[in-house]
This record gives structure tokens, C-alpha cells and sequence, in this order.
């Protein structure tokens, strides 16, 4: 059998992540606010574990399904907004300006003039309120920031999962070499993290890159762990999810090794992530919905492990893309929708 080409890895890629991204849309907030055990309750009463399609509408479906119903199976129809696709289409617009030689300037700068304030989060809204209150217009046209771009990390979600959700585009352009995936992502994450935050965009970044050269996704795994520092908690979260996959324990065990740490934490979902694509290697369908059933951050973990397992190049089953049209909604500045085949020839174009 010959190895899937780069068009193909790519374009599973972007189908991966965005199907993975709309499965866990619909029950991030339950999962975040009312933890794992309400989500499989959501679930079971939809019929939907195992969990292999898009999420049900349930009549009476709590609230914090129901703000995201348009993600629903059977309403779905589009890849609606959400800001793990947009920071995806932003990094392909980056790298598209600037090669892989920008800097984390160079991101400060993409934020101020495309990312909506209001659709940051945690770590990337305090970054965001720090540029806003210290960069002047003319930051957005090329000039200098005027102020130490490293206070825009100093804040108290600098370890959480945003830069973590940012990370998978560096890994595409980078097909074979971990290290510059790594190199790329780090620039990015440090505009908002620090320490185990930006190491969990190192490690989604470097799997992404060492797929299409590694034999299994474990060993591109394991190439990445070996970037990250060896003392890391990313680096223990990985290998606890790499326990469970390979003893079949499923994902309590990673609840209770973090238990108390906050469901958006870079560490606790890396595990799950590790956990999710490890588990469901041959099974798409399995990897994203599992991983999206275990809970934490749903739309983020599923986006990332679809992605990830997407990059193998092998065919992602018809149902999933097929439901959103291949249309892809952001909230970018001036950029609304995008077609799934715009964005895998705009990032082939640009792939080392």
C-alpha cells in the first residue's frame, strides 16, 4: 500500500479536526460545568455511546446544549464558528504572510488586526486586553509593539489549553521534522503561555509533524516527548495516556490523577488526547468519539485528536464531513466562510 500523499493527509486533516470540533461543541459547557459524569448521562439518554456521530438533540436539552444546537446531529449543516477553527485558519494566514520565520510578534500583530476580542478565552483574553490597552494602531501595519510583548503571558491561565488548541497547523507545515513544528508552535504559544502551556502546543504541533515519517502514532508520540522537557508534567500526562491505551483502562484513571485540576488545563487534556488517539488508532469514529465522551474540554480535545489522526492520511468515514458541506465558518476579521478545498490547497501551498 503506498503512503497517503500530502494532499490527502492534509485534507484529512482539516476534515478531522473540524469534525472533531463540531462533535464536542455541543457539550463543552456540560462537560466543563458539570463534569463528565452529567455528559455521559446526556449521552446515554440520547442513545449516542458509544459515541459515533454527532451528538443529539435532546427535547428539553439543557441549555448548555442547546446554545450550541446548530453543531447538533441533523442540524448540523455547516462547520459553524468556534474559535479552535478560527486560530487554525489563522496560523495557515500567517504562515501564509510570513513563512515560517515569523515571530510571536509577528502573532501579536495577526491577532490585532483579525482575532475578535470577545471570542478570546482564558489565557488568549488576558494576552488580547494587554495588546489592546498597549499597542498602538499602528502596531497593525508593521510598527514595533512599544512594550515588552512578554507581559501579555504574565496572567494566571498561562498553563491552560489555549496555545495547546493553536498548535495543529505547525505540525502540517512541517511533515518530518518535530523539532521545527515544535520551534514553530513555541513562538506562537508564548504571546499567552508559559511552562506546561506551551510545552502542550509543543506536543500537539511535534506528534502532528513526526506522522507522516514514524511508524505508528506511538512513535510519533514518543518523538515528541523527547522535545519537551523530560521533568515535565506534559511529558507525565502523555505517558499516563499512553498507560491507558495500552492497558485498555479507558480515561478514569487520568480523572483521577488530576482530579480538581480545571477541565481547560493544558495537562489533564493532553492526557486525554494521548488516551483518545492511541486508543482509537484504527478507528476514527472511536478516537474523536471517545475522547469527545470522556469529557474536560470537548470541542478542543476532539478537534485536536481528529487532526492528529487525520495526518495518517487514511479515510475518515463520509458521515462526518459530509454533514457540515464542506463550508467552514470563522469569525476572522473579513474573512466569514471558507470551502474545505480552499483551505487544503491554501495549506499544501505553504507545507515544508
Amino acid at each position: 500500500m503506498t503512503s497517503p500523499n500530502l494532499e490527502q493527509r492534509i485534507r484529512s486533516a482539516w476534515i478531522g479536526r473540524i469534525s472533531g470540533c463540531m462533535l464536542g461543541k455541543p457539550v463543552e459547557l456540560l462537560s466543563m460545568r458539570q463534569g463528565p459524569a452529567v455528559l455521559q448521562d446526556y449521552l446515554a439518554q440520547a442513545g449516542a455511546l458509544p459515541l459515533r456521530n454527532y451528538v443529539p438533540l435532546l427535547p428539553g436539552a439543557p441549555s448548555a446544549v442547546e446554545r450550541n444546537a446548530d453543531a447538533c446531529k441533523d442540524r448540523l449543516v455547516v462547520a459553524v464558528p468556534d474559535d479552535d477553527i478560527n486560530y487554525t485558519v489563522l496560523s495557515l494566514m500567517l504562515i501564509e504572510e510570513h513563512g515560517t520565520g515569523f515571530t510571536t510578534e509577528d502573532v501579536a500583530r495577526a491577532w490585532f488586526r483579525l482575532l475578535p476580542g470577545g471570542l478570546t478565552f482564558t489565557a488568549e483574553r488576558a494576552a488580547y486586553a494587554v495588546l489592546m490597552a498597549k499597542a498602538s494602531t499602528p502596531f497593525a501595519f508593521g510598527q514595533p509593539a512599544g512594550f515588552n510583548l512578554d507581559e501579555c503571558s504574565d496572567n494566571e491561565f498561562n498553563d491552560w489549553i489555549g496555545a495547546q488548541i493553536r498548535a495543529d497547523m505547525y505540525g502540517w507545515v512541517a511533515p518530518g521534522d518535530p523539532a521545527l513544528a515544535a520551534e514553530l508552535a513555541a513562538r506562537d504559544a508564548r504571546l499567552s503561555h508559559r511552562g506546561e502551556g506551551v510545552y502542550g502546543a509543543q506536543a500537539v504541533a511535534a506528534i502532528g509533524a513526526a506522522i507522516p515519517s514514524t511508524p505508528s502514532v506511538l512513535a510519533a508520540i514518543e518523538a515528541a516527548m523527547e522535545l519537551l522537557p523530560a521533568d515535565s508534567a506534559c511529558v507525565e500526562a502523555m505517558a499516563l495516556g499512553i498507560r491507558c491505551a495500552t492497558a485498555n483502562d479507558g480515561p478514569d484513571p487520568i480523572h483521577e490523577a488530576y482530579d480538581g485540576m480545571s477541565p481547560v488545563h493544558t495537562v489533564n487534556n493532553l492526557a486525554l488526547v494521548t488516551w483518545g488517539l492511541l486508543s482509537g488508532e484504527h478507528d476514527f469514529s472511536a478516537a474523536i468519539g471517545d475522547t469527545v465522551a470522556a469529557g474536560c474540554d470537548t470541542d478542543c480535545n476532539g478537534a485536536t485528536v481528529g487532526a492528529l489522526w487525520g495526518l495518517t492520511g487514511r479515510p475518515i468515514p463520509a458521515h462526518w464531513p459530509d454533514a457540515w458541506n464542506g463550508r467552514v465558518q470563522v469569525s476572522l476579521a473579513g474573512v466569514g466562510e471558507l470551502a474545505l478545498d480552499d483551505l487544503v490547497a491554501r495549506t499544501v501551498a505553504v507545507c515544508g
